[in-house]
């Protein structure tokens, strides 16, 4: 069985009504509905940007079950910047290489992250139950945050001035008025079924099997993946390493699969049994069936209430993009709802949350459903197709580029977006306005650049550049580095070079020799102040 213990959080009633009773009615600026790793992350960004917020969620524990194990490289960034990085990255299973086979034998072999000289690697697998209680542990050390556990949204009224949720505890009902909610409550979120919206998209006619198995393995730490591998003829099948000496296998079932049969004890272990051999010793921790979906509202933002994570866009489990995706929307918006609530922007500027992330659903989906064709292929020639893409990658690396067992999460890159000031000087390398910063060694005293950019707006100064003007002073940090570093060549940077990074450390403008103007026009672009 599993080495984790679920805690409790514990039920606190309402404060509002007679003795702190329920029947009262509350206020608040944000409200967020849903305490998993999406909504946690939202509470813990708006805190560091001085905003206070309600998270109401109806249990009172983490999620049962691995759930979402594989974080990739942007996503620990970001959880490094609010204070949790380190200790996932401890916990969690480093791994940066795969392999694809097709039958019995291997194809080829990939590596995520070739290079060095970055803080963190291009994925961890760890179960989502420790990465939502080390959030909740963070959560809980901020004044800003309070955690409601057993509260559950059970109505919301949207109004011109906020919005009239519905809350439902053990002693019974109260109201709270939010000034903006933000819905982190998942794939069947009550929020987006109450406002009568729903999904746009696919839902794939096949159905997957997930085991997490507890047993001692020699298996490398690694992704491996087949295609009609022996001991699973027709299907496909995954193996990663998780803490604890669990390991995740899924395995592909089909569309006629009876999903409660499939779940079943008696059906999940001959499965398993085929693939690790009939003497190897394991147990079962968990065990899930899903189906692969790719879909989307087809607006993020409805007035103050506004969608992020599963609530807005669902995709297949493979190549990550799920959990990581909606970290990453948290990312997106949280700075730009700070500046709004501040009086530091004006409300056009949560509008670009809706299009930048919206783009980005739209190129997960994208790959998402490449992924399930490649994997899934949909009649006999199309299979055939398929097999002999894999035959060829054995021997051409051409052939690798076609072969699709999920393209594993990559940050988006935002090309359409109004907040970014184009390019007027040519770089020979480095991140362009609308994709994230890079990360690098900044001295030698083991700095990292990304640590370094947490405060808000950062310009990336390398060598001299003008200083800012007075009214910026306290609003844009400078981060010094040297214009030969390897931070230096991997931004294209000469003296006097500059990035200006948005407080989701995304490239708002670069320059090689920026003027004062150049630097006041670009922060207000970045906050949709200006065209």
């Amino acid at each position: 069985m599993t080495d984790f213990t679920y805690p409790s959080f514990g039920y606190v009633p309402p404060r509002t009504g007679p003795q702190g009773g329920s029947g009262g009615t509350e206020a608040c600026r944000v409200a967020i509905v849903g305490g998993g790793p999406v909504g946690l992350t939202m509470a813990l960004d708006l805190a560091r940007q001085g905003i206070a917020s309600v998270l109401l969620d109806e249990e009172d524990s983490v999620s049962t079950g691995s759930r979402a194990i594989c974080y990739a490289k942007r996503t620990l960034e970001i959880w490094d910047r609010l204070g949790v990085g380190a200790r996932m990255l401890v916990k969690g299973v480093t791994w940066r290489l795969g392999k694809v086979f097709h039958g019995e034998q291997q194809r080829y072999s990939f590596d995520l992250l070739p290079e060095s000289g970055h803080q963190y690697p291009a994925f961890i697998n760890l179960q989502q139950y420790y990465a939502e209680l080390y959030l909740v542990e963070a959560a809980r050390q901020q004044p800003l945050i309070e955690l409601r556990w057993k509260h559950r949204v059970s109505d919301l009224q949207p109004g011109n001035d906020n919005v009239r949720l519905t809350v439902t505890t053990p002693d019974g009902d109260y109201i709270l008025l939010a000034d903006h909610v933000l819905a982190a409550d998942g794939a069947r979120s009550t929020i987006r079924r109450k406002l009568g919206l729903d999904f746009k998209g696919q839902v794939f006619e096949d159905r997957f099997l997930i085991a997490d198995v507890k047993m001692k393995a020699d298996f490398p730490v690694e992704r491996w993946f087949w295609f009609d591998p022996p001991f699973h003829s027709g299907g496909s099948a995954l193996l990663h390493s998780q803490p604890d000496d669990v390991w995740r296998i899924d395995l592909q079932l089909g569309w006629q699969a009876d999903p409660d049969a499939e779940r079943q004890p008696e059906r999940v272990i001959p499965r398993l049994q085929a693939m690790l051999g009939k003497d190897a010793k394991f147990e079962l921790e968990w065990v899930s069936i899903y189906t692969f979906q790719c879909r989307r509202l087809e607006r993020f933002r409805h007035g103050r209430v506004i969608f992020i994570g599963d609530s807005a866009h669902q995709v297949s489990p493979f190549g990550a993009r799920g959990a990581n995706s909606g970290v990453q929307d948290a990312d997106n918006l949280a700075w730009k709802l700070a500046h709004v609530l501040r009086g530091d922007a004006p409300e056009a500027l949560l509008e670009t949350y809706d299009a930048e992330r919206s783009a980005a659903a739209d190129e997960n989906i994208l790959n998402s459903t490449r992924s399930t064709d490649f994997i899934s292929p949909k009649g006999t020639t199309a299979k055939a197709l398929r097999d002999a893409v894999l035959d060829l990658a054995a021997d051409y690396a051409f052939a690798r580029k076609l072969v699709n067992s999920g393209r594993l999460s990559l940050p988006s890159t935002y090309r359409d977006t109004p907040l970014s000031t184009p390019d007027r000087d040519a770089f020979s390398a480095g991140p362009p306005p609308g994709a994230p910063a890079i990360d690098a060694p900044v001295d030698e005293a083991g700095g990292w650049l990304l640590g370094q950019c947490r405060a808000g707006f950062t310009l990336l100064a390398f060598g001299a550049v003008p200083d800012l003007p007075p009214n910026l002073l306290d609003r844009i940090a400078v981060r010094w580095l040297p214009a030969d570093g390897l931070a230096a060549q991997r931004y294209g940077a000469a003296p006097g070079s500059a990035y200006l990074l948005r407080p989701d450390q995304y490239v708002a403008a670069r320059w090689h020799q920026p003027s004062r103007q150049d630097i006041s026009m670009a922060y207000d672009r970045a906050l949709a102040r200006s065209a």
